[in-house]
């Protein structure tokens, strides 16, 4: 049951990178086609709000990502442990 949760976290960050990415690039091209006198931040802006968006998505998932890794290499550490004291005996 914990290595489906484990899974299914992994296919979940996949999914919110992906939303996030399609997220921050929409946000991006409507703030560039947005007049500044509605509120838009015009195309210096909208590739600042790209760059910047994609540089946290990348950070945030890497973050993420890493945490599973560490989770797969302990539990590999442990199984390997597992397999060294038992035949050591």
């Amino acid at each position: 049951m914990r290595d489906f949760f484990i899974n299914a976290l992994d296919k979940l960050i996949s999914v919110f990178v992906v939303l996030g990415v399609i997220g921050v690039i929409v946000a991006s091209v409507l703030s560039m086609a947005t007049p500044s006198e509605m509120g838009g931040a015009g195309v210096l802006g909208g590739l600042l709000l790209l760059v910047v968006g994609l540089l946290y998505i990348a950070f945030m998932a890497g973050f993420m990502y890493l945490g599973l890794g560490i989770y797969h290499n302990t539990r590999r550490t442990a199984v390997a442990t597992e397999k060294m004291a038992g035949s050591s005996t």
